[in-house]
């Protein structure tokens, strides 16, 4: 009876589990379908499901077949009557006791072999979870048109068709080992001893049995060695990725060998079947195992110590071309443009002129400090965030400029708690709204950003940058499911003592337009309030898988997505746009970046509505063998950037992290003589600067700037390097995102005689004059921080400026205001208020200065002249000063329109000096 209960309870368990999971899979997969249908990717989501499924139910078939068929011989051989006269007899192992009484039937035996079968199968064909890529990649491969040099095979075999065979590889061990352990199991407990008595001369069916099995592993131990041979050309033990001299020499040959040792072992294993000689199986054990320790590890290693590290770059040189000539492909490095870049250092006003357009997008603005000066000059709401501050460029008013700018998000947790209730955070607080944005190397009198775009609702400088829908019901920060177009009117954005209110009338969403969506939903998020509400309407949507992050994760999870999405503003709406790679490990020769990849391409550019959530995924690298083969996959995913709306194309650009992974190997792989690679000669590094008082590894910067030997300024990332262990600057690389020349890489090289002064040197110099110190040492003493933003490399013409902003930040209001600017080139080094001051002093010559670049437009006071004795007076226009004057006053108008009377008086302040300036000139004039 307790037998019956006990076996009662655990099939109760056992359904309870399998109702449980299937319930459980059943939810999420209605709730991505749901989803899906909405997002337009029904078909992507069906194929991911559809393989994954086929995949693991494959495998478990097949696994399961081979169990039971195994398992079912073993029938053939069990004598019950033969067992039971042995189970009577006094000597027999308890454990063979224990399963001869409970399952000394054949019938309930059968029921056992066929449960543990399905149970075994079911946990082996786990090795299949989330391999679906794999067998998709393999069936819809594209060739690289790339031929390994070892074995002169396609990349592609290395890419796609060894990790699939890897996988079949495991299956099939799986069912042979598996099969291996449950027959020998059922063999010792379930069959007669004189049955399975391995010593005995006189072979029967378990011996037979196990003889087969053994044989057929050793067949794939065979595979698995010529399987291994094609691996080691990813090998990283050599002095370079990839399959070296041991490795050739030695490795590639013994497992060549132990894959034929494996074959004829299993031969033997069979033939000694009929011979019945049992030592030949134990015999061949044995073989394989001394001879894969002597053939797979001692004689390499013998080969390395011994006639390898006593001649390591003879040795090792045909594989360094290798290693450098693979790696520069798998990371596109082989279309870089190199140039050399002759430094004559003879920048002069007039040069400063002729290149307006890069002087007049020098970024001072750092991202980091004016994050939080976003924050906190612009959030005008707690509730409000700014996730990060990206960085892009607009024509505005006929002009080419860099801006910053950021999406104002709403994050629900910085509601005050008693507002967090489940009406307003499921209904009324649903999206964020509009974008700050502000010019790269403007501010106002006091230091602060100037403002393109501010307040609410979105207020442009020019039609240009206008917004008919600001509202971010998609973005970084929502994370949490809303429901959209109910009875509950949404909050928009604040104005004044009132709030303006709106309801949304987008395209994006699942509708809850039966009881049973309701039903469904409450159970899914486990919120049954939504089935008591009367908050909901027939044409209610709710808004789930929102942020963009997960989003993108969910419609493509075999891309790798960039860490940094940025915001556009394209005919007055918001869009995301987001970079994605397609990357791989198993690319030949190719040196790994950390332990991710060794193989990327930026094939992907992902554009999301901030408003509908409508995402799209545009081939941006129609050359990549994997996006190709991923487009085959997903016939419905993928578009031509021919589809990109030409506005939208204007604000592609090279992403970021995409080029700091192609410098990080060009520090290295620059160098193509395997000589020059092998001793280091020339090795290059990423500079350091400082930040906050610390030093850390120089990032990538996009600016505006003419090229050397363009005619036009235009939108590039670029990034100096340094020699290894040394600070001087030795070249520069640039990325191109505009138009046509997206995508193009351009190394300037300095000559080895030239000595131009790192980032890291010229922080040093700053450190080391006097009056700079001082002053930063000052205002640290009394009570402001000073953060010292990016140092920026500028090459204009053939001439290096290096520009450093520096920031103040009072302790009471931790707004950074941009106070100061550094500006370096050749031995001289000034810090001013402003870019132009800074430049006026080092090239003593009189220039145009835009009114919203400068707060207080003072004297500089008297340069000398290298070339003569005259000293040259910089000083102010009248049509300056009136300008000057005209802006003054309209933010004095502002200020006290606003309430800020302390900004009022600062302003009346000032304008009162610039009067008296102006003053000063018009009777110099009439003395004149």
């Amino acid at each position: 009876m307790q037998f019956i209960l006990r076996q009662g309870l655990l099939i109760i368990l056992a359904i309870v589990f399998a109702v449980g999971y299937f319930f459980n899979f059943s939810m999420n997969l209605y709730a991505d379908i749901l989803w899906f249908t909405a997002m337009e990717y029904v078909s992507v989501l069906y194929t991911i499901v559809i393989s994954n499924i086929g995949l693991r139910f494959v495998s478990f078939i097949f696994l399961f077949l081979f169990f039971i068929i195994n398992l079912l011989i073993t029938l053939r051989v069990i004598k019950f009557e033969k067992v039971f006269v042995e189970y009577n007899d006094q000597d027999v192992i308890p454990i063979r006791e224990y399963f001869l009484k409970k399952f000394f039937n054949p019938k309930k035996l059968l029921l056992i072999y066929i449960l543990i079968s399905i149970f075994f199968a079911f946990l082996f064909s786990a090795i299949t979870a989330n391999q679906w890529l794999t067998v998709q990649a393999f069936l819809n491969l594209n060739e690289f048109g790339i031929l390994d040099p070892v074995f002169n095979k396609d990349i592609s075999f290395y890419v796609f068709t060894l990790p699939f065979y890897r996988l079949l590889y495991a299956i099939l061990v799986s069912a042979v080992v598996g099969s291996g352990i449950l027959v020998g199991l059922a063999y010792f407990l379930f069959t007669p001893r004189n049955q399975f008595n391995l010593k005995s001369k006189n072979f029967k069916l378990p011996q037979i049995h196990l003889s087969v099995i053994v044989a057929l592993f050793f067949l794939l131990k065979a595979w698995s060695y010529k399987l291994s041979a094609f691996e080691l050309l990813n090998s990283q033990r050599g002095v370079v990725s990839g399959a070296g001299y041991t490795d050739i020499v030695a490795q590639i040959p013994a497992f060549n060998i132990l894959a034929i040792l494996a074959v004829v072992l299993a031969v033997l294993i069979v033939i000694s079947i009929f011979l019945k000689i049992y030592k030949i199986i134990l015999g061949s054990v044995v073989l394989l195992v001394i001879g894969s320790i002597v053939l797979g590890s001692v004689f390499p290693v013998a080969v390395q110590r011994f006639r390898v590290e006593p001649n390591e770059f003879v040795r090792e040189a045909p594989y360094i071309e290798n290693s450098i000539s693979f790696t520069r492909k798998a990371y596109n490095l082989t279309d870089i443009e190199a140039r050399a870049f002759p430094v004559d250092q003879e920048l002069t006003g007039e040069s400063i002129e002729n290149n307006r357009s890069t002087i007049d997008n020098i970024r001072l603005w750092d991202p980091r400090p004016l994050r939080q000066t976003f924050e906190q000059l612009q959030t005008l709401r707690l509730y409000y965030d700014f996730q990060d501050v990206d960085i892009d460029r607009y024509w505005i008013d006929g002009d080419y400029r860099q801006v910053m700018l950021s999406a104002r998000e709403l994050d629900q947790r910085q509601l005050q708690p008693q507002a967090q209730t489940w009406i307003n955070q499921r209904f009324r607080y649903t999206h964020g709204y509009g974008v700050v944005m502000s010019a790269v190397n403007e501010t106002t009198t006091e230091g602060l950003p100037y403002f393109l775009i501010k307040d609410f609702p979105p207020q442009p400088i020019s039609t240009d940058l206008e917004l008919s829908e600001p509202a971010i019901y998609f973005g970084e920060l929502t994370t949490n499911n809303v429901i959209v177009d109910s009875n509950t009117t949404e909050f928009h954005y604040p104005s004044g003592d009132e709030n303006v209110e709106t309801n949304y009338a987008g395209t994006g969403g699942v509708p809850i337009d039966s009881f049973f969506k309701r039903l469904f939903f409450a159970i899914y998020h486990g919120d049954f309030r939504l089935i008591l509400t009367s908050e909901l309407s027939d044409n209610s949507k709710i808004l789930y898988n929102r942020d963009i992050n997960t989003m993108v994760q969910k419609i493509a999870p075999f891309l790798f997505f960039d860490p940094d999405p940025y915001i556009v503003i394209s005919s007055g709406k918001l869009y995301w746009i987001r970079d994605a790679y397609t990357t791989s490990n198993m690319y030949p020769y190719s040196e790994r970046y950390g332990n991710d990849f060794n193989y990327i391409r930026n094939s992907v550019k992902v554009v999301t509505d901030a408003y509908n959530g409508t995402t799209h995924f545009y081939i941006s690298d129609e050359t990549d063998p994997i996006i190709n083969a991923y487009s085959d996959i997903f016939p419905d995913l993928f578009k031509s950037m021919e589809d990109m709306s030409q506005d939208l194309k204007q604000h592609i650009r090279y992403p970021a992290y995409y080029f700091g992974v192609q410098s990080n190997l060009l520090s290295l792989y620059h160098m193509q003589n395997p000589q020059v690679f092998y001793n280091r000669e020339d090795a290059w590094t990423i500079p350091q600067e400082i930040f906050q008082g610390e030093s850390q590894p120089m990032e990538p910067y996009y600016t505006i700037m003419q090229l050397p030997d363009e005619t036009d300024p235009e939108y590039v990332l670029m990034l100096p390097f340094t020699p290894l262990n040394r600070a001087n600057m030795v070249s520069w690389l640039a990325a191109r995102s505009d138009g046509d020349n997206y995508g193009t890489l351009m190394l300037y090289q300095f000559t080895k005689e030239e000595h131009l002064f790192g980032p890291m040197q010229i922080e040093g110099r700053i450190d080391q004059d006097s009056e700079i110190s001082e002053q930063l040492t000052l205002w640290d003493q009394r009570g402001s921080q000073v953060l010292r933003g990016n140092l920026l490399v500028i090459p204009i013409e053939n001439s290096i400026l290096y520009v450093e902003p520096i920031f103040l930040q009072a302790e009471q209001s931790k707004i950074p205001e941009l106070r100061r600017v550094i500006v370096a080139y050749g031995d001289q080094i000034v810090m001013e208020e402003t870019l132009e001051l800074s430049l006026q002093a080092i090239f003593g010559e009189r220039i145009p200065i835009d009114v919203e670049d400068v707060g207080d437009v003072g004297d500089v006071g008297d340069v000398e002249d290298e070339n003569t004795d005259e000293q040259i007076i910089v000083g102010e226009t009248a049509s300056q000063l009136i300008s000057r004057a005209n802006q003054l006053f309209n933010e004095a108008i502002e200020r006290q329109k606003a309430g800020d009377w302390n900004g009022y008086g600062n302003a009346l302040e000032e304008l009162e000096d610039v009067l008296n300036r102006l003053s000063n000139i018009n009777e110099n004039e009439n003395q004149d």
